[in-house]
This record gives C-alpha cells, structure tokens and sequence, in this order.
C-alpha cells in the first residue's frame, strides 16, 4: 500500500495524516506551555499513563475533569499504555497473567498494573486514543521470549478492549479510540501473528510496538513491509517510540501514519537543533543537525525563525543563552525542533498529494 494521506476523526478534532505528536509525557511539553504548543499548530499530544497515574494521581485527574482541562488543552490527546515505562523498571517489577508488578520509581510503593486498570487510568485522564497494555520485550531477545511475551500481549489486547467497552458509557470522553500494538521484535513471523490477532479481536487503530530499541533502521523497515501488506488499510497505523527525521520519510513510505518522538525535544534542551536544507525529502540530506553552542554560532545574525517569536532572536543570542545556561534557552530551542517536526510531517503530506514524494 505505501504512503498515503488520510484523516482520524477524534472528540477534540480532525487529525490529517501522516502527523508527528509531540511529547507531553506528565501533561506538558517540557520547557512548553499549552498555548505555546497550540501556537505551533499542532493538533495532538501524547501522554503517558504510567506517569500521570503515579502524579498527580486519578483523584486529582478526575477533580480537574480529565487531562484536557487540567493542562488547558483544546487539542487531541494520546496516551501510551505506560507498559514501556513499567518494563523499563529492572528489578522493580514481576510478570504474572493478570499483570504486572512492580515498585513506583517515586516512593518504593509496591503497585500492579493490569489490562483493565490500565483502561479505567485513560478513561480518567480523558485520552482521544487509547493504548492496550502490552509486553515490552527488549531486544536482542530469543524467538521463545519474544513468543512468550506475543501470546501474553494478545491475551492482554483482548482484556484491554472488553475493558475498555464495559467503561465507555459514563466516561468523560465516550467517543475515545482504542489501538492494539503490534509486538514481536524483528522476528517477521511473529509480527505477522501478532497483527492477524490483533486484527481477529479488532481496534481502531494498530499501533507497531518494540521497535526503537536499538534496531536499525533497515530492520524497521522489514517489519513495516510485511505489517503493511496484513494491516487493515483503512485504519491509522502508529509507529511507537520515535524515528529520525530521514528515517520518518522511510516509514511513511512503508504506510505510516503516526509519529512521536523524544528527539525534538530532548536534543533541543542540549542544543542540538535541526534544519532544512533543501525540499527533496527522497534524499536522507534534507536536514542537519547543528550544536548551536560551536563557536561558529556566536556572531550568527540569522534569525531563528519566521514566525512572530522565533523571529525576534538570533542564533547568536541563542548560543549566549546556552553558554550561560539560561532556560530560555531550552524554551527557543524546543519551540524550534517541535516546529521543525510539524513542518517536515506538512511537507510529506504536501508531497504525498503532488506525487513527488
């Protein structure tokens, strides 16, 4: 199938893919307000279950009226399963059928983490799309984890859904999507049995989990070729976990349509920025990656953007904020990456409709 352009209808907006969400993990953009996302036109921004159940917790999720009120977000809003971050808890956390165990990171509280908890925590928050909990396998792992960890993830898809119908009605948000997340590492076969489950149990969306852990790009796209031609063509497909910008070109030609990332972020706040070279986004070169704390930075009078704030600085007063360590500096830097990430999803979804991409 490939690329392709298309739209998700979600109870706070229509999504025009393929698009890029930032990260919002504990309910904010880091260094970013939600008018200053808003600003940045960006319709969608995922969360993370895991975080906002451990802070600020349900009680206060619900007083609020959900997510959308609390951070004041007109927008969509994702929320990941928070399966990964649970998984990510070595030593802190135990597997059983029902869920999984584990310790908060906060304060030592031991906590367990089930299908059906999993759904009642995005119904509270109030999420636009939904994500089953899954099993988070790392990798390199062995065809029998990686099995293992498959059959579990479908038992737990099938869970999440039943769940997640039984609490639509008296939810704040009734009209919420659920996506099921494809697993089975690099393993082609696995992957294949995976989506066929998932599509047997049925969701709105399929979600392509367990990559972005170190594999290489070439590996991704193998997996992305054989899902492409199994998953239903008429619903999204999200790619978890964040790709580089050449490698998102490579993934939508594969019939991505969803994206997130840390990298815009995470990199800006180290003043790491990117920057379009030229439109051709067939060749891997359309971009760089500049250190805006080189000297070659110092004396820049180029402006650092074109819109009404970025417009106002150089690339010479952002090193000096940089240099002294000043968090405007992460504020400007990361308003720059996200944007840059908008503007590159823009320019695919303009390609794609003119043929040349």
């Amino acid at each position: 199938m490939g690329y392709r352009v298309s739209s998700i209808s979600t109870p706070h907006g229509v999504l025009e893919t393929p698009f890029f969400m930032p990260i919002a993990t504990r309910g904010a953009v880091k260094t970013l307000s939600s008018f200053d996302v808003e600003r940045l036109s960006s319709p969608i921004l995922l969360s993370n279950t895991y975080h906002l159940w451990l802070r600020p917790g349900l009680e206060v999720l619900k007083q609020f009226g959900g997510l959308h009120k609390f951070m004041d977000w007109p927008g969509v809003i994702l929320t990941d399963s928070g399966g990964f971050q649970v998984f990510s808890l070595e030593g802190l956390r135990k597997l059983t059928s029902e869920g999984v165990a584990f310790q908060s990171h906060i304060d030592g509280a031991k906590m367990m983490l089930t299908p059906e908890l999993c759904m009642e925590i995005q119904r509270t928050i109030g999420s636009d799309i939904c994500m089953v909990l899954d099993v988070c396998t790392k990798l390199p792992a062995t065809d029998d984890e990686l099995e293992k960890a498959l059959e579990l993830t479908t038992q737990w898809a099938r869970r999440s859904k039943d769940a997640f119908e039984k609490t639509r009605e008296g939810s704040i948000n009734p009209g919420a999507k659920l996506f099921g997340i494809v697993q089975g590492g690099t393993n082609l076969e696995l992957r294949e049995k995976s989506a066929r489950a998932l599509i047997d149990i049925g969701f709105d969306g399929y979600a392509i989990g367990g990559l972005s852990v170190g594999e290489s790009c070439e590996d991704a796209c193998q997996v992305l070729d054989v899902l492409d031609k199994i998953l239903p063509e008429d619903k999204p497909r999200y790619f978890m976990g964040g790709a580089k910008p050449h490698e998102i070109v490579e993934y939508v030609k594969r019939g991505i349509d969803m994206f997130d990332c840390v990298l815009p972020t995470r990199n800006a706040r180290h003043g790491q920025l990117y920057r379009f070279l030229h439109n051709d986004l067939s060749r891997p070169d359309f971009y760089e990656t500049i250190q805006i704390t080189n000297e070659k930075w110092k004396m820049s009078q180029e402006r650092l953007g074109t819109d009404e704030e970025l417009s106002r600085y150089t690339f010479g007063y952002l090193r000096h904020l940089f240099t002294i360590e000043e968090m405007l500096g992460g504020r400007l830097a990361t308003m720059m990456n996200v944007k840059f990430y908008l503007e590159l999803m823009k320019k695919i979804r303009e390609q794609i409709k003119t043929g040349t991409l």
